[in-house]
């Protein structure tokens, strides 16, 4: 028998595409350096990428909601925007949430995960070769997901360290909107990864500039409601002129544990949303039929239970930069939403992947290396501290074990 010459000998082109030049190896994509990173990993080692769902579990109604809706054959399928009453109810919750009308039939869409949200709206707005203005650092699909729609891609710096008002550099943002012929700007707020939560001042001078050049705005609001000390947070599309003009990305799946749901929900102009439709109806078709009832309890009937549950997420923040600060030479960035921290090793010299396998050889603890959330975030690295407080206050004092041999060796001294 003929062997074939059909072979597939490498990736096609678009996903060659998810390389991040400059920060991974030419020859590889940046998911290919995950996976390399985590097969050095040792047995039981600790995750910090992501929430400790069994330490932060979901509501009791979510499995009760799910179950209701999985009994009922009828509930199987529904419109590729959702289930229409579950529009009707999340329409109503987000209005209350958002302070600005949201309308059931024009204006959400619920895909499977904020995730699948973002790619969407992307997938809506850009083109192959438009300029699109990025936070830096920002969430580290959001440059993956434009570099795979070929976009071109410049980035904008988020102000945090030293700043008492985090903000994304407005001057930089103005010369895209202005000189650049930029019209398509994205960014997480409260940001992912620093946890940064901007000022009303900030979101309106957002506001001012997205109208002053007619630009969209995609605003990953995922964790607004996970905020320490009761900080404020303000909504962009509430901002004049915005409601036209902004994509909000919101779900349950962060704060609320319910990423095992596959839920995510897009607020945004209609033929934004109908753009979408289009798109979902030949990816996913639907956000996942039966877990669509949670979204009628999620705003709605958990407001007790997240207060309840804000304090615990605070005290693992103060651990966590209490026990960071012993070491003096480390930079650290805890802002005043997510569960996130993201400190600076730069002291050290390494990069963040030579941190991030030093942590997981030397600690048992994966992270999130730096590189992975913008240009200039090298010397960085995310940890999730939503985790069980005793596991986490161990795998703290491990990383800092190792943190100081490496730093007494290069004459750090603690």
């Amino acid at each position: 028998m003929m062997k074939s010459n059909n072979a597939v000998t490498h990736s096609p082109q678009r996903i060659e595409d998810l390389r991040l030049p400059g920060r991974v190896r030419k020859e590889t994509s940046a998911r290919a350096a995950d996976l390399r990173l985590i097969a050095k990993a040792p047995s039981g080692f600790l995750d910090t990428t992501h929430f400790d769902t069994v330490r932060f579990p979901p509501p009791d109604w979510a499995i009760e909601a799910f179950t209701k809706f999985a009994m009922d054959g009828e509930m199987a399928y529904s419109g590729y925007r959702g289930h229409p009453h579950v529009l009707d109810e999340v329409a109503r919750n987000i209005t209350t949430v958002l302070h600005t009308p949201v309308e059931a039939r024009r204006n959400l869409i619920l895909t499977p995960g904020t995730q699948a949200g973002l790619f969407g709206a992307l997938s809506a707005l850009t083109s192959p070769g438009q300029r699109v203005a990025l936070g830096c650092p920002e969430y580290l699909f959001s440059e993956r997901m434009l570099r795979f729609l070929g976009a071109e891609i410049a980035a904008v710096p988020i102000e945090t360290f030293g700043r008492e008002t985090p903000s994304p550099d407005l001057g930089v943002l103005e010369t895209e909107f202005r000189d650049r012929g930029t019209r398509l700007f994205v960014f997480s707020h409260p940001n992912n990864p620093t946890g940064a939560v901007y000022s009303q001042k900030t979101i309106s001078a957002i506001a001012d500039l997205a109208v002053r050049y007619d630009v969209t705005v995609i605003v990953d609001e995922l964790y607004c409601r996970l905020l320490h000390g009761g900080h404020p947070f303000f909504h962009l599309r509430n901002e004049p002129g915005m409601s036209e003009r902004t994509v909000t990305l919101l779900g349950p799946s962060k704060t609320e544990s319910l990423s095992g749901y596959r839920l995510g929900v897009v607020v945004a102009p209609e033929p934004v949303i109908r753009s979408m439709e289009d798109m979902l109806s030949i990816t996913a078709l639907r956000a996942p039929a039966y877990a669509q009832a949670l979204l009628v309890h999620w705003l709605r009937d958990d407001q007790d239970w997240l207060a309840a549950r804000i304090p615990a997420f605070t005290a693992l923040r103060n651990l966590t930069q209490t026990k960071l600060a012993q070491l003096p030479w480390l930079g650290i960035s805890m802002g005043a939403g997510t569960a996130y921290a993201w400190p600076d090793t730069s002291a050290l010299g390494m990069t963040s992947d030579q941190i991030s396998e030093l942590f997981l050889t030397k600690a048992g603890v994966l992270v999130s290396p730096g590189y992975q959330f913008g240009e200039g975030c090298d010397a960085f690295f995310r940890v999730c501290y939503a985790r069980d407080e005793e596991v986490w206050s161990d795998a703290l004092d491990r990383m800092i074990d190792a943190l100081d041999i490496e730093a007494r060796q290069r004459g750090l001294a603690r």
